[in-house]
Order: C-alpha cells, then structure tokens, then sequence
C-alpha cells in the first residue's frame, strides 16, 4: 500500500449532459437527458437539473420521461464527447505518463510518476483545484470532480464523494476509518448478485464485512470474492495505474424500436454494423479472427454465435459476409422476435492473413453482400434530436423534434445565447447535417471503442 496519497480520479459531471447544456445555450440550467429516445431506450447520462426529479443513468427512457416530462431529451454527439474527452486527457497527461481511461468521462493518475513531489494536503489540493480549473479552461465550460488517495480504491470514492465539481484529498492514515459506514454497496465489484448474498449474511456496512467470519463469506461469495471484499473492507487496494489497457473486443449493437421477424430487415442492418464495425477495427491499427453475432429476442433471452477464421482479417467485405451468414444459421430465432443485434470481432492480431479465409454459407452457396454507399447508425431518420445542423439562411442550429415530415431547429451556437427556433420540412434543401466532428462511424452503444477500454454503452433507438 502507498504511503502517499498519490493516485488522483478525475470524473467529469454529468459529462454528455454538460456538453448539451455547454453548446446549447438554452438549455443551461434546465433538465437534460441524454440517451436513446425511443420508448426502448435507456438513459445515458442526465443532468443534475434531472436528477433533482430522480432521474439517473440505466433509467428506461419510459420512466424518465414520467417523472421528468419537461426535460430535453437528445439522442446524443458522440462527435462532441470524444472531442471533449480527448482535451481532458490532454490535461491529465500533462501531469504523468501513466493515465488510466476508464470511459470518455473519467480516469486515473498516478502522481508519482509524473514527478510531483509535495504529497502534503495542501499541495495536493492546490495540484486538484489547478488540474479542475485548467479543464474547464480547454473544455469552454465543463466542470469535474477530483479524488485524490492513496489507492484507486479510495481516490474515486473521494471523487464521488466530491459531486459536483468539488474536490476531496483523502490523507493517508484516515482510509479505515472513513469508510467505515459505507453501505457494501459503495464496494467495487459489488452489484446486485454479491450485494443480496451479503444482505442474507446481515452484512449491510463495511464494519458489518470486517466484522464477518472468513468462512461464511467463501462459503457465500467464493475464495477470490471473498478475499477481495475483506481486503477492501479494510482500504487494502495495491492495484496500479495502467497506460496501456488492451482492448479485447470492438462491437456495436442496435436496439429495435419493433422486434423483427424477417431476414430481409435485418440484413442490411447486420451488414451497416459489420462495415462500421470493421472501420474501428482499421483504425485500431489490428486485425481479428473472430467475428460475433449477437441477438436479444422478444423475450429477452441472448443468442450469439461466433465464428473464427483460418487468419485474421478487417475489410468490410470479410466481416459483413460472415455476420451475414451466422444470422441465416439463425433464422430459426426469427419467428419470436429479435429485439437487438449486435455486431463484435475479437481475437486480434498485428498481421493480416485474410489469403487463408473462405466464405461460405451454411448450405453451401458463397455469401454476397452489398456494401452500404453511406453508413448510418440511423438509417429511418435524418435528423434526430439533438443533431447538429445548418441552414443556408439562418445558420448553425441543432435539431429541437421531427415527426410528421417536419424539423423543428433552434438556431443557436455556443456563444450567441439563446436562439429561434424555426420549423422545416424534412427534405428542405436549405437545411442539411452539420459535418460530425469527429469519426463519422463513432456512436454511443459501442462497447469496444478502439482508443478507450471497453465499457457499457447505452440501448441505441
């Protein structure tokens, strides 16, 4: 265990919502909800003017929407927070060499090895209160939450701890003691399963868990489970800041608004998923030999299947062809409904040997695929809300709701303050898509972006 209190967490604040309220002046200081708009969809992130009405992250969209009807609900920029996520990480490199990314919107330092030398409360406040600052500087605007400990373990409880937009330095010495009244909850690794097995135990605090015997939380929870909850139940956490964690899989999944039954709409969206898919995977600079697909059913029940190529590969054509054959091998699932579909390759590798690879069908025939001439993640709507966009008379804007053949914009810019809004039709040649800011095939339900660790996404619309 260090000595010093060394390892800093940084958490940006309702990082997706503050972008929206950032760049769209009339929405700053009102309720914002970020995720997929469809009744199907799930919160992503919501901001603290939502949260006021209990409205949190994994929140089926449904439920935000009664309990917040007056927010503004987007389908999100995933152009823009890469954007802001990279000038972040700019910042936190400055500091050390060894920065941890654990999403877009949060990550680890370790201090120590970037050459700080004043380990004294006073001088880490001043290091967190300056790193805070110089963020919302590069940011225009955007505000986060440090922690500041002697293990990842405590330094992101003390960024939680310090929500919103606040610091806390935890001093090395005072970690037992102040997590003590914890619920075990709070305890990294601790979901629903493990939480409901210590609760039968009567185990409900951390001194609840440091009381415990050794043997009825293996007998329940398992060697390495057990282990782990008693060494953090005591602020034993040794695990180090790592630069370079690998990325194992890259993925996109699509969640249905209506669950389909027929392989001529389902086709072309495996086949959109496998070119976006394999895109990434060109841009990671690797190849795959494993390509996945995945379905969700009507009742919620997960399919995938997989197939492992002779070599490894990452043209569109390859991957497409052989997503589009493991759905034909599932066309047994079709009549109860496919709610989502998700595309993955993974098994990756620095040389390419796609010479080795043949494609062929279950029943013997070569699979072809048309290649998509634009790839879209949303191929039933031009303009979903929250797009950014430009007219030829009014401006840069960003879409307010379409339905009925209209678009609704509110023209209005970072700077400019609160705009008009004007309403559209939905071919109007005047208006058109502003340009993505970054990575045109970037969304949110990726949960192998190449440039970050995997992670949860959001269910897309």
């Amino acid at each position: 265990m260090r000595d010093t209190a060394s390892i800093l967490h940084l958490d940006l604040d309702a990082f997706f919502a503050s972008v929206e309220q950032r760049d769209k002046p009339s929405l700053r200081g009102k309720p914002v909800i970020v995720g997929g708009i469809s009744g199907r969809g799930v919160v992503s992130t919501a901001s603290y003017e939502a949260r006021v009405f209990g409205v949190h992250s994994a929140m089926s969209m449904y439920e935000a929407r009664a309990r917040c009807p007056n927010a503004a609900y987007l389908s999100g920029r995933f152009g823009a927070y890469r954007v802001a996520s990279r000038q972040v990480m700019a910042v936190l490199r400055q500091l050390s060499p060894d920065v941890e990314p654990l999403s877009l919107d949060e990550s680890f330092v370790d201090l120590r090895s970037g050459g700080q030398t004043d380990f004294s409360a006073a001088g880490l406040t001043e290091l967190g209160q300056a790193v805070r600052t110089k963020v919302q500087q590069v940011t225009g605007g955007l505000t986060a939450s440090v922690g500041i400990g002697s293990s990842k373990f405590i330094a992101k409880l003390a960024s939680e701890q310090a929500k919103p937009d606040g610091l806390v330095v935890v001093a090395p010495g005072s970690e037992v003691e102040r997590i003590a009244r914890l619920t075990v909850r709070q305890l990294p690794g601790v979901g629903p399963a493990t939480e409901e097995k210590l609760l039968r135990l009567g185990i409900r605090t951390v001194t609840d868990l440091r009381a415990a015997t050794p043997t009825e939380l293996r007998r329940e929870l398992g060697n390495s489970t057990a282990e782990w909850l008693t060494d953090l139940a005591y602020a034993r956490d040794d695990r180090g800041v790592s630069s370079d964690r690998e990325v194992k899989s890259i993925s996109v999944e699509d969640t249905f608004a209506v669950d389909h039954t027929r392989i001529e709409d389902l086709e072309p969206v495996a086949v959109r998923d496998a070119v976006i898919v394999a895109g990434r995977l060109r841009r990671s600079g690797g190849f795959a030999r494993t390509i996945t697909l995945k379905l969700k059913l009507a009742d919620f029940s997960i399919h995938t299947r997989s197939r492992t190529l002779l070599g490894a590969v990452d043209s569109d054509e390859t991957i497409a062809a052989v997503t589009v054959e493991l759905l034909r091998q599932q066309h047994h699932l079709l009549p109860q409904g496919i709610r989502l579909l998700g595309v993955g390759v993974s098994g990756f590798t620095q040389a390419a040997q796609e010479a080795l690879f043949e494609v062929s069908a279950a029943h013997g025939d070569e699979v072809s695929v048309e290649l998509p001439a634009v790839i879209s993640r949303h191929r039933h709507a031009e303009y979903r809300p929250g797009d950014d966009v430009s007219h030829e008379v009014y401006g840069p804007g960003w879409v307010w709701g379409t339905g009925l053949g209209l678009v609704t914009v509110r023209f209005e810019t970072r700077q400019s303050g609160a705009g008009p809004i004007h309403t559209f039709a939905v071919d109007d040649p005047a208006l058109r898509a502003s340009p993505v800011t970054v990575d045109p095939d970037d969304d949110m339900t990726s949960d192998g972006d190449p440039s970050l660790p995997s992670g949860p996404g959001w269910v897309d619309d």
